[in-house]
């Protein structure tokens, strides 16, 4: 698989947004970032019940869209996502069928009841981006709060890391890198 990272918006997403991350994960993951064409999922397609978009659902559907491969796909979305072995996720990644996705619902400031800050959004999704990308290069989790690898139980967690890697866990990026 080719390292190219292509960002797959979920219905209308914010281009100056887009176009403001791409460049951060070319630097993290010295790769091509490429915005794709949004992909539309309609609301019906939400668990009527939880009112949240099951995983395996977002990523049959960016599959689907792009069935060529070439590369890894980031799935973006506003809808809150969920697994079935948890409640809800900021995101996750599937690292044999190359798709990461991240929703950016529970990552605003106004879901915690607080005024919108735009920055604190935008840092918050290229955590969760690169820590996803991470996983979709071969990472696993790190028990260094700082690093981006690090598994965010939290909002307060994901708000300690960083959005860069660990000395340890760049080494192993770097190594999965030049496999590819």
């Amino acid at each position: 698989m080719e390292s190219r990272i292509r960002i797959v918006p979920i219905n209308a997403m914010e281009g100056a947004f887009l176009d403001r991350l791409a460049p951060c994960l070319e630097e993290r993951f010295l790769s091509t970032v490429q915005i794709e064409r949004a992909l539309v999922v309609p609301r019906s397609t939400l668990n009527a019940t939880r009112a949240q978009l099951f995983l395996s659902t977002l990523v049959a559907r960016v599959r689907r869209a792009h069935p060529d491969g070439a590369g890894l796909y980031l799935a973006l979305t506003e809808y809150d996502l969920y697994k079935t072995s948890h409640r809800f996720i900021y995101g996750d990644a599937d690292e044999a069928q190359g798709v990461a996705a991240v929703s950016l619902h529970r990552l605003r400031s106004e879901y915690y009841g607080e005024e919108p800050d735009p920055n604190v959004l935008f840092q918050r999704t290229l955590k969760e981006c690169v820590h996803e990308l991470g996983h979709a290069f071969g990472l696993r989790h790190c028990f260094n709060a700082r690093c981006a690898m690090y598994y965010s139980n939290s909002i307060f967690e994901t708000d300690n890391k960083m959005s860069h890697f660990c000395e340890a866990c760049d080494k192993r990026i770097s190594r999965a890198r030049n496999e590819r």
